[in-house]
């Protein structure tokens, strides 16, 4: 009896030992290579959907800019271990030849991945350039046809991960739903889908690492809203930290017009002297007094919002712990969450948008520092684009930001 009971405690042993979610330490966001499926001009979407990498490689610089050689290699050789691949639905959600078609170029795409060394975060990202594929789809409500179409879909993904394998895939179903507002006031609606999804996930793989997410566009808020009664050993528990948004995305909504250079931390600096800098940005590109006017005008009232708020380094680093907090309320360690994205927009050369370097880098360091201090993975936004949140230089030869490396804690290259 006493070597049945120690043969069935190894067991019990091996068993919690191999049930845990798939290991992740640091990430980066790979967006603009599967997240666009291209499309006709009638907004279908053409077939075989997705690019190739070289498609992805060359759609924003020549493909002699990059280095030769396999690139998931060379993102091993930065010093991540996963990337987070973002995925348009929309292919998978048509007919069954369609979806079938879809599956076989993403399985395909994820094998392509692993066998660089790196392991994959699948993330169904909704995008809205075909909207019966989008967003509208996904935020149309728990018992909409179209999200009862959605939750089959995600179950033949969970099926063609897991065949890849659970010791090299996660899967992370949804981005940043728009299920508003993020309190008790909510429909609930974002409860049960995530928890239904959970469910339809597992029906396919016990094993599989699932990225569970809350409302509010995914966001910590949306996070502490969350009631992980689905929870399993095999669950991950995802926020996006761009808090405050209006340091982390620096951008006017007019392509003419300036918004750029709040520092970080706004406490000890001023709204002034940010509406300075911007009127010498604007004077040294050529803009007219009209047109000066108008573009501080709408920045006006960003700034105030951003110096009444008063951000800091400990207001950061609180923020984060909020998510810590509700993680350790559920009885979870914080070492279950995920920080899916984080990111600085940088200064653009003529000053339109972006943080100076000096505040960017410092945020992000923080950031960093913070969420590795409490075990938990995260993956920075994103690889290459030319949009200003980018590992990899956006002009020129695609070498990467030997700064923001730093910031990482990553060796550059």
């Amino acid at each position: 009896m006493r070597l049945i009971a120690a043969l069935l405690g190894v067991l019990m042993t091996a068993m919690v030992v191999q049930a845990a979610p798939l290991r992740l330490a640091r990430g980066v966001g790979l967006h603009e290579w599967l997240n666009w499926s291209p499309v006709n001009d009638d907004r279908t979407y053409r077939r075989p959907p997705y690019r190739t990498v070289e498609q992805w490689l060359s759609a924003e610089r020549p493909l002699s800019d990059w280095p030769k050689g396999d690139p998931f290699v060379r993102i091993r050789a930065l010093g991540f271990d996963f990337v987070r691949l973002t995925v348009d639905p929309g292919p998978l959600l048509g007919d069954e030849a369609s979806r079938k078609e879809a599956l076989d170029v993403l399985s395909r795409a994820v094998r392509q991945v692993t066998g660089g060394g790196l392991a994959v975060v699948f993330n169904l990202h909704a995008v809205s350039q075909v909207p019966a594929y989008g967003m509208e789809v996904v935020d149309g409500g728990a018992d909409s046809e179209g999200m009862k179409r959605y939750r089959a879909m995600v179950k033949t993904v969970a099926a063609m991960l897991a065949d890849i394998g659970t010791d090299k895939v996660a899967f992370e179903p949804y981005n940043e739903p728009a299920y508003y507002p993020c309190d008790t006031g909510g429909t609930e609606d974002w409860q049960r889908i995530m928890a239904g999804t959970v469910a339809d996930i597992r029906s396919v793989s016990a094993d599989l690492t699932i990225i569970a997410t809350g409302a509010c566009g995914g966001s910590i808020t949306g996070l502490t809203d969350l009631d992980p009664s689905f929870d399993d050993a095999n669950v991950l528990y995802s926020f996006h930290m761009y808090d405050p948004h209006e340091f982390t995305h620096q951008r006017a909504e007019d392509p003419e017009g300036f918004f750029s250079g709040l520092p970080w931390p706004a406490r000890g600096n001023s709204a002034e002297r940010v509406r300075q800098r911007l009127s010498a940005r604007m004077q040294t590109a050529g803009l007219s007094r009209l047109k000066q006017i108008v573009s501080l005008a709408k920045a006006d009232e960003r700034i105030d919002t951003y110096f009444r708020e008063n951000w800091d380094d400990a207001m950061l680093k609180a923020r984060i712990g909020e998510a810590v907090d509700w993680a350790k309320r559920h009885a979870l360690p914080p070492s279950r969450l995920f920080m899916g994205e984080f990111g600085v927009i940088r200064m653009t050369a003529d000053g339109r948008s972006g943080a100076y370097d000096t505040d960017r880098l410092h945020y992000l360091r923080l950031v960093r520092e913070t969420v590795e201090e409490n075990g938990i993975a995260w993956s920075i936004w994103e690889y290459s684009n030319p949009y200003g949140m980018t590992v990899i230089e956006p002009k020129g030869p695609a070498i990467p930001d030997k700064e923001l490396m730093q910031a990482l804690g990553l060796a550059p290259q």
